[in-house]
C-alpha cells in the first residue's frame, strides 16, 4: 500500500489516484504519435477519506476548473517527452495544491501608523508640493 505524504499529517494512498495516460500534442517527434505520454491524474477530492474537511473545502475553491462537478480534481500533465517525468509532474501538482489548501490563511492584525511616519509622510508631501510650487509661473507680485 504506497502512500504519498503531502504534509506531516496529510498522506494519500496511491490507490486514490487513478491515472490515464493519452496521446500529448507538441513536441516529441514521430514518438509523439506512436506513445501516449500525457498523464490525465484523477483524484476524487468529494469523497477522500484522507483530506480533513476545512482541507476539502479549501481545495475546493482552490482547483477552479480542474474540478468536476462530481468533485474528481483533473490534473493533465504534458510538459515533458516522457510518460515517468509527466506522471511526477502531475503528482507533484496534486501535493503542491493540497499543500496550498492545508497552509491556514493568516488573519492580518491592522496596525496603526506611528508618529514619525506620519511626520515622514506629511514632510513628504511637503517637499512634493514645494517642487510644485516652483514650477508655476511667477505671480504678477514677484
Amino acid at each position: 500500500m504506497p502512500l504519498i505524504r503531502i504534509t506531516h499529517s496529510i498522506v494519500i494512498d496511491e490507490n486514490e489516484l487513478e491515472e490515464r495516460f493519452v496521446q500529448a500534442s507538441g513536441p516529441g517527434g514521430q514518438n509523439v504519435n506512436k506513445v501516449a505520454t500525457a498523464v490525465h491524474l484523477r483524484f476524487d477530492v468529494a469523497h477522500s477519506p484522507s483530506l480533513p474537511e476545512i482541507v476539502r473545502q479549501k481545495l475546493t475553491a482552490i482547483a477552479g476548473r480542474r474540478l468536476t462537478a462530481d468533485g474528481i480534481l483533473v490534473i493533465d500533465a504534458r510538459r515533458f517527452r516522457t510518460q515517468e517525468r509527466n506522471r511526477a509532474d502531475a503528482r507533484a501538482r496534486l501535493a503542491d495544491l493540497i499543500r496550498r489548501a492545508a497552509t491556514p490563511v493568516v488573519k492580518r492584525i491592522p496596525t496603526r501608523p506611528t508618529l514619525a511616519s506620519k511626520r515622514r509622510r506629511l514632510d513628504a508631501k511637503k517637499v512634493g508640493s514645494a517642487r510644485k510650487r516652483a514650477r508655476s509661473k511667477p505671480s504678477v507680485e514677484d
